[in-house]
């Protein structure tokens, strides 16, 4: 495969054969090895197939394979000529991450620390076939699927702010829950407010350096050791299940015949299958807003029960991963509406965007990117250069290198929990074996995921935070 070096941190796959356009990689020649072994370049190459993509095919620092598009991919369309993927938005749609403040110290805590993480253990429900705690009846489901966090908080979790800080206001207002199947609903039913397994996790945080004190401080990051809440998951059952249901009706209405891979099944965008699919997707979509909306809530409650107040604990901010939106960027000079794909990468809108809040406009968007189990997680800003470089997007996370069977393989879960602990760090969970998947050997480096985004330009760091005590599904 060709590969064009444009400098340290940035490379190229020139147009070639099908492609409409170039696919731009962001990488050291470290991260750049790390997709060596896989699909991630030639899906890369695919995805810059498809009808009426704008600019070029991006790859983010942290990607690897994935179904259809790399994780870590973006892609922009043409609203009229252009298309929308189930597998360049992923099975986990609105897989997200909320980052909540405080204004406790690590001294607040030390003392209380296995005690906050066991409550959380006990009110958050976590793992593959854990219930949620609230009973659904499929009306109220239908309610949620339109309304998003606007819906838990007008019940109860949570607080009006926590709408301001979170992207879409936790509410895609396109949704339409009419068109997610009953077997969506009926997975999504029992699973609202849960955790999940996989990657997801929670964390209590303290602040390990902050690289920018005015940007932090405007995000409400005041000091060192301060401590912070990160919470990781998505939309479940119900969001993996939209997923499938529309790749299923997408293949029997177009087929894959000319598709450069199957799992790049597409609709038009205009067509009525592209519009009912973004619809249910939107929908799925305000499931994961709710969703960390509820647990958000629950942690608030856990605090105050343990340390006596939840005073300062406001939300930084809330971000999507996996997503199509429809915003405005500009293209050969001129502004454009597209339809953005953000498949394992993050939103990186820099200073002025209206989509921000006003709090915000001033210094970009928070982009959060967690690291692996038990490693460093960062707080970085948006940047006016994302736009031209990126459709405004950034990395994730720190990406996997290693696959869960190959993890499992070599680790085990109980080790990893005590190699932990000898770090002060806290770790509960529900199921070892899946501990063992998400070990952070099995991962690039997060820092050097982020000194890569910081260094093109795709975010510019703030603050770098450390786990001292861990939940996992």
């Amino acid at each position: 495969m060709e590969l064009e070096r444009i400098d340290d941190n940035t490379w190229e796959i020139p147009r070639h054969g099908e492609m409409k356009v170039p696919a731009r990689i962001f990488a050291s020649r470290k991260l750049l090895e790390s997709v060596r072994g896989d699909s991630t370049l030639e899906q890369a190459e695919n995805v810059a197939c498809l009808p009426g993509i704008q600019r070029m095919s991006y790859v983010m620092p942290d990607a690897h394979q994935g179904y259809g598009f790399p994780i870590g991919g973006v892609a922009a369309f043409d609203l009229e000529e252009g298309i929308i993927s189930p597998g360049g938005v992923g099975y986990d749609i609105n897989c997200g991450v909320r980052l909540l403040r405080t204004d406790f110290t690590e001294k607040d805590v030390a003392g209380k620390r296995k005690e906050l993480l066991a409550e959380i253990f006990k009110e958050v429900p976590a793992g593959i076939g854990k219930g949620g705690v609230t009973k659904l009846s499929v009306g109220v489901l239908k309610e949620i699927l339109v309304k998003g966090a606007q819906w838990a908080v007008e019940n109860g979790y949570g607080m009006a702010d926590d709408l301001r800080m979170t992207e879409e206001e936790g509410r895609m207002k396109d949704a339409d829950g009419s068109r997610v199947s009953p077997r969506a609903m009926e997975r999504g039913i029992p699973q609202l407010g849960t955790l999940g397994s996989g990657n997801h996790f929670l964390e209590i945080q303290k602040v390990d350096r902050i690289f920018d004190p005015e940007t932090a401080h405007i995000f409400g990051v005041d000091g060192e050791g301060q401590i912070l809440v990160m919470i990781h998951c998505g939309s479940r059952g119900l969001g993996h299940q939209v997923a499938s249901d529309y790749i299923q009706s997408m293949e029997g209405a177009y087929g894959v015949t000319g598709l450069p891979d199957r799992e790049l099944i597409h609709a038009p965008i205009h067509s009525a299958m592209g519009r009912e699919y973004y619809r249910s997707m939107c929908a799925a979509v305000n499931y994961a807003f709710a969703n960390r909306q509820m647990i958000a809530h629950w942690v608030r409650d856990v605090f105050k029960k343990v340390l006596g107040s939840s005073r300062g604990m406001g939300q930084i901010y809330d971000v999507c991963h996996n997503v199509a939106k429809i915003e405005t960027h500009a293209v050969g000079g001129r502004e454009k509406e597209l339809c953005v794909h953000r498949k394992g990468a993050t939103r990186s809108f820099g200073p002025g965007r209206k989509e921000l809040p006003e709090a915000y406009r001033s210094v970009g968007q928070p982009v959060i990117i967690p690291g692996s189990m038990g490693t460093a997680s960062y707080l970085l800003a948006g940047t006016v250069e994302a736009e031209a470089l990126s459709f405004s997007s950034t990395a994730h996370g720190a990406g996997r290198i290693m696959s869960r069977h190959e993890a499992v393989r070599r680790f085990r879960g109980e080790q990893i929990r005590d190699d932990l602990a000898k770090k002060g760090i806290e770790l509960r969970s529900t199921n070892w074996k899946g501990v063992a998947e998400e070990a952070s050997a099995a991962y690039k480096d997060v820092d050097e995921v982020v000194r890569v985004s910081d260094e093109v330009g795709l975010g510019r760091l703030v603050a770098r935070v450390v786990p001292i005590g861990v939940m996992k599904g």
